[in-house]
Order: C-alpha cells, then structure tokens, then sequence
C-alpha cells in the first residue's frame, strides 16, 4: 500500500441495523472519521432495505473520499431466513463500493476480533475497549454494530500493513510488539 491518505469505509451488515465505520489514515496517524448505523428496522419490505442500504453506503462513499472498504463476513447461524437476509445485506454493500470503483475487503469476525484485541474469542466490549484506547472517541459508538464496523476498517488497516504492525505477510498477530513499539498508542489510566 503507499503512503497516500487512505480511508476505509468499514461495514457491519445488518437488515435492521447496518453499522458504519470511516478511518481515515494518513502516514501513521489513524482517526475515526464517522461512525454510525443505518436503522432498518420500519422498513416493511426487504427490497426496500436493500435500496436504501445501497443508498446510504453510496452516499457515504462519495461523502468522505472512501478509497477502502472492510465488511465483517456473516458468521453462520441456525436461522436459514436470517443468514440469507444478512447475506443480501452484505451483498448489497459491497455492490454499492464496488459501483463507486472501491475495492472491498472481508474479514471474518474471529479475524477482526484477533487483529483488535489479539484474541479471536475477544468480546464485543473488549474490541469496544482496545478501539477506544486506540482511537480515543470522543464520545462511545451508541451501538456495538457501529463498534464492529470500525473494527473491521481497524482490522483491514492492521492487515494492509502486516511489516508495520510486526506481522508476518501471512497475517499473524503482532499486537504485543506493536504497542512495545507504539507505547504512545496506550491509554493510560
């Protein structure tokens, strides 16, 4: 990757709610640029989300200059309906950054939670925890699907620059000898 600023536009799909994550990176500094979720829930009629997924995801890459995007990989589940539903989600996301000529990466959701936290069994709030020691928000995401989706635009940061972060090209954690060598990176209590 070169050194240009870069933005990445992470996604946690949903079809009730889809959260949002913008990075922005500029040499080695990182910073959360807007994060959100998109509120699907009184829309009636699943095609009808899907526009308006594709809608906002579009809207959002031409608003912030996206050059990146990370989506979280659904896992898989018991409910066939829900998986197929959450599926055309992400397929639609992915759609709307491919339409707008920016590549899409997808990581599954173990993958992000071992390139925040260096556990892939982590828990929602211990990515929430280590993203807000790293990017210091001002104010808490209001939901964690808005946590993930900066997770996962965190993730493919991590995973874009493995020489960087102390990893080797096969995407192996580094997390202990990056914050070794980026102590400003810690938060202190």
């Amino acid at each position: 990757m070169s050194s240009e600023p870069r933005v990445i536009l992470g996604i946690d799909p949903g079809t009730n709610l889809l959260g949002y994550g913008i990075v922005a990176i500029e040499g080695k500094k990182m910073e959360t640029v807007a994060v959100g979720v998109v509120r699907l829930s009184k829309l009636t009629d699943h095609g009808e989300k899907l526009h308006h997924i594709f809608e906002r995801i579009s809207s959002l890459i031409q608003s912030y200059s996206v050059t990146e995007t990370a989506i979280e990989a659904p896992f898989y589940g018991k409910n066939v309906q829900s998986m197929l539903k959450l599926g055309r989600a992400q397929g639609v996301a992915i759609a709307a950054s491919i339409s707008k000529g920016i590549k899409v990466y997808e990581y599954e959701p173990r993958k992000i939670k071992q390139s925040i936290t260096g556990n892939g069994n982590a828990s929602k709030e211990q990515v929430s925890a280590m993203l807000q020691s790293l990017l210091k928000f001002e104010e808490a995401p209001e939901t964690t699907d808005a946590t993930d989706a900066v997770a996962a635009a965190v993730c493919h940061y991590f995973q874009s620059n493995p020489k960087q972060f102390g990893q080797k090209k096969s995407g192996a954690s580094g997390w202990k000898q990056f914050l070794a060598e980026n102590p400003d990176k810690l938060r202190k209590p």
